[in-house]
């Protein structure tokens, strides 16, 4: 007798009439034959991965994607909930029978010619009480490798399910990559996802966004947990006691280099645990316990070099778990590795460029693509917390809300309470970025880093919130960071990167009670002598500008 899993592939097989159904076991061995499947396989007369140079990037493959399709697609993502409030004002909405058909009539013989692949997965650890069950089926190679690196797949995830009907639903296929046929539909009510005519991350690997944070902020909501936007690290002082912290931003936002931190701070350490995506719970002691249900990273690669992030550079050459992806980057034909602005200080003279073509320096064009992505195991990570596998996740002592502002908002300050940390992070603004599409560099407000991945009613989601006070015997404090503000002469006035070890001290100082802070116009500002300053070139002029607030702002 089949299982409801079983029932439901062969309900899409019917469908999507596929001339291939290949099961996914998780293995490594699996692992390099999609690999040689997707060096064979051709899209737009190029193959899908080109092999890197496994001796100075092992496990490394380049993948192209198609221009049109090389960021997350907003405006044409939709919550599809019985009635339109229930989705909100700031999510777009279809009713669901309308989206069905829609979608059912672009899916319908769609995978003719091609190999669907079925992707049963897990987000979170197997033992967790907190993981949930979910499959994808795909006809894109890639997905099926990325959804392998950064979900636990296969056989663990198709035992955890057996005979149950409750599990995460997804259905993928890239179409024929048209904008006018393209839609990112979710059902909260059904756990179920359906994605047509993109093969980005953001809109195709439907275990992230999809599941993690549009299906899971919902299931959180009926269920008394959160789905977030967050990294997970904990940092480690000289005496060796670990304070776990959440920190929320938009993308490239600088989220990954703070997960990946490598301070300058001697005696301390940052441990990572997850560097986009939070799952949290009130655990039994009335503390925020949070895991990371994913287990790889989907990185933005412009920035990331060894000056700014050495922990991921390092991340990216081990080959603990096999293969790493490079998306829409650039390749150093003289030794073909992959590259990307800020790699490296020198720009190499002979690059192939995001398209394909030989790069010309003095076109001014970007040689890899403002949101060129890379896709690694967790487990590669030198610097991966013990504490990664923990089922019941890590409890929670501090969570830090942060977004790109060249002015306005100060360096550092914390929230006065549990409310008003939520009030604070509600009215989150950050310069746009290339991950999401459209104007660079305008203000947009993105409540929580959430905005684009809230599964219902962004007020109930603050209500929600809210609850937390009730939920829950001991909160965490909040901190708002802005680590962008500019000069009159348009000049970063705080370094960042490893820098900001400086005021993840500040936060342990005043969870621990060292410090006193000052209560000014936003919440509790630090005392100027109380920031661990020591061996950085700033003007005390220049910090006292890093907490100016300009009432008229």
């Amino acid at each position: 007798m089949k299982t409801p899993l079983q029932n439901w592939v062969d309900e899409q097989i019917k469908l999507m009439q596929p001339d291939k159904v290949y099961w996914m076991d998780g293995s490594e061995e699996e692992g390099r034959r999609l690999a040689e499947i997707g060096e064979k396989e051709t899209i737009d007369e190029h193959p899908v991965l080109q092999k890197l140079n496994q001796e100075f990037f092992p496990g490394a493959y380049w993948h192209r994607s198609n221009p049109n399709d090389v960021a997350r697609t907003e405006q044409l993502t939709f919550i599809c909930l019985p009635n339109k409030e229930d989705a909100g004002p700031n999510n777009n909405w279809m009713e669901p029978k309308e989206a069905k058909e829609k979608l059912n009539s672009l899916f319908k013989g769609c995978m003719k010619g091609r190999t669907m692949y079925v992707i049963p997965f897990l987000m979170g650890n197997e033992k967790s009480p907190y993981s949930k069950c979910c499959v994808e089926i795909t006809d894109s190679v890639y997905v099926a490798i990325s959804m392998r690196i950064m979900t636990r797949t296969g056989k663990v995830a198709i035992d955890k399910i057996g005979n149950s009907t409750n599990f995460f639903k997804g259905m993928h296929s890239i179409g024929d990559v048209n904008p006018e046929r393209r839609y990112i539909m979710h059902f909260p009510q059904e756990n179920l996802v359906m994605s047509f005519g993109s093969g980005y991350g953001g809109n195709a690997l439907l275990g992230k966004k999809c599941c993690s944070l549009r299906i899971g902020s919902y299931l959180g909501y009926k269920e008394g947990w959160l789905a977030e936007h967050m990294i997970i690290i904990g940092v480690e002082d000289p005496k060796g006691k670990k304070t776990y912290f959440l920190g929320s931003f938009p993308s490239a936002c600088g989220k990954t280099n703070l997960a990946l931190l490598n301070p300058v701070l001697e005696g301390y350490k940052v441990w990572t645990l997850g560097d986009d995506i939070a799952w949290i719970n009130v655990g039994p002691d009335g503390r925020l316990y949070a895991m990371n249900p994913e287990m790889g990273f989907f990185g933005v690669a412009p920035g990331t070099g060894k000056k700014t992030n050495p922990i991921m550079v390092e991340t990216l050459k081990n080959n603990k778990f096999f293969p790493t992806l490079y998306t829409n980057t650039a390749v150093n034909a003289e030794d073909n590795t992959p590259w990307w602005e800020g790699y490296t200080e020198k720009t190499p003279d002979n690059l192939i460029d995001w398209h394909g073509n030989k790069y010309v320096k003095k076109s001014g064009e970007v040689v890899a693509h403002k949101n060129s992505r890379f896709t690694v195991s967790v487990y590669n990570c030198p610097t991966l917390a013990k504490e990664f596998d923990d089922p019941k996740g890590v409890p929670i002592s501090g969570i830090i809300f942060g977004g790109r502002r060249k002015s306005t908002i100060p360096l550092v300050y914390e929230s006065t309470s549990w409310e008003n940390g939520v009030f604070d992070a509600s009215i989150i603004g950050s310069e746009t970025t290339a991950a999401a599409g459209g104007k660079l560099g305008a203000v947009r407000r993105d409540p929580m880093s959430m905005l684009p991945f809230c599964g219902y009613n962004m007020g109930d989601y603050f209500g929600h919130w809210l609850s937390f006070a009730k939920r829950a015997k001991h909160l965490p404090k909040i901190f708002m960071v802005n680590w962008f503000r500019k000069d009159e002469e348009g000049n970063y006035m705080w370094p960042g990167f490893r820098d900001n070890s400086r005021i993840l001290k500040w936060m342990l100082d005043r969870i621990e009670g060292k410090v006193q802070a000052q209560e000014k116009e936003l919440g509790l500002f630090p005392k100027i002598e109380d920031l661990y300053l020591e061996g950085l070139d700033i003007s005390k002029e220049t910090m006292e500008k890093l907490f100016k607030i300009p009432k008229e702002e």
